[in-house]
């Protein structure tokens, strides 16, 4: 894959998504127009975060310009009633704390850290997880979270106030505890005790069943985990991410574009997901930075190889639709968002481009 001459392709596409996206926060793009979703919804911070990423590729203000105000906007909602919660890393790391770490903006700072405090609120001391999710969902933890983890270490370091990374590194280690098989598949929810923390049952979420395997949760799991080795360099973390890595490229060895789910038996063996794809491209080029030199191929080869397949059959960059990537799957089980364009997709395949066009600073 030539990124030389693929990125100028890459870089038109925003362009051109940031003249028919206009103020909207999108979401899903069922028939080539992308949505306009409400601010406290987990995806909003992706535009403005694919901006952010152009505008740190390029040094072109007019990214900047199109980004500033999406934190000051997304902030705006703590002032009403809402529906943040462990996702707020999701909506701040890649604006407000993105914004500050490109420009100095000190309001960037103060939104990012206030974002920490409240995802630090959602910690529950007895199962030593942060809480999924709102209203009955009391003893609820989500493999999602290993992504938002990074808010929290990021502020850690910021303030160099430990608790924040005391906090991320024991919903970490319930992670590795509850949530990863010892065959590197990946549970989607587990459901704890909230007044004890006893662990209750896990739960099939987003996935097919209990024990399948949802492949963005694997995607978010073996991301998730090596952001957090790289705050904290504990071994423990990268051997949980390429042991979950390992069982993702073991399940794409013949198409490195994953099924929704990759245990789903007889049905849907045809519906992929190609926001798995390209957060897994992500995370793989993530974990290659993190290993020795003798084993980093195996991971950014692996990324490569999604991103070629992606790019060749599911890109497009031209002007016929709004968003990116065709054929992502947002909830199968609920039949919501299947077979679309999904902003998060969209995301980590411009942040896996700009990785190989060796972008060293990160937003996750």
């Amino acid at each position: 894959m030539d990124m030389t001459t693929f990125w100028p392709l890459l870089q038109k596409k925003v362009d051109t998504m940031i003249e028919r996206i206009g103020s909207k926060s999108p979401h899903v793009d069922k028939e080539g127009v992308y949505d306009d979703f409400r601010l406290d919804w987990w995806t909003s911070g992706f535009w403005p975060g694919i901006l952010w990423i152009m505008y740190d590729m390029t040094k072109d203000e007019k990214y900047s310009r199109h980004a500033w105000e999406w934190d000051s906007k997304i902030e705006a909602c703590f002032l009403q009633e809402n529906n943040f919660h462990h996702d707020v890393g999701f909506q701040f790391l890649p604006t407000a704390v993105a914004k500050y770490r490109m420009t100095g903006d000190k309001d960037g700072r103060r939104r990012g850290l206030q974002a920490a405090n409240f995802l630090a609120g959602r910690f529950n001391l007895a199962g030593r997880f942060l809480r999924a999710w709102n209203q009955e969902k009391h003893g609820w933890a989500i493999i999602d979270s290993s992504m938002n983890l990074s808010l929290l270490l990021w502020a850690a370091e910021e303030i160099a106030d430990s608790r924040f990374k005391q906090a991320a590194m024991a919903h970490a280690d319930t992670v590795l505890e509850y949530f990863i098989r010892n065959d590197g598949s990946v549970r989607h929810i587990v459901s704890f005790d909230p007044d004890t923390g006893a662990f209750l049952e896990s739960l099939g979420g987003q996935g097919y069943s209990p024990t399948s395997a949802w492949s963005r949760g694997q995607a978010w799991a073996f991301h998730g985990m090596a952001n957090v080795y790289r705050y904290t360099r504990e071994q423990r973390y990268l051997d949980a991410a390429k042991r979950v890595a390992h069982y993702f490229m073991a399940q794409t060895a013949v198409d490195p574009i994953p099924l929704w789910d990759f245990r789903t038996g007889d049905a849907d063996l045809q519906l992929k997901d190609t926001s798995a794809a390209s957060c897994a491209a992500s995370g793989l080029i993530e974990i290659a930075d993190l290993v020795p030199g003798e084993e980093a191929h195996l991971y950014r080869n692996q990324a490569l190889r999604i991103m070629e397949a992606l790019t060749e059959r599911y890109a497009v960059l031209d002007h016929s639709r709004e968003s990116i990537l065709r054929e992502g799957t947002g909830n199968k089980p609920a039949e919501q968002n299947v077979n679309v364009g999904l902003i998060y997709g969209d995301y980590f395949y411009v942040e896996t481009a700009a990785k190989l066009m060796n972008w060293k600073n990160r937003i996750f």
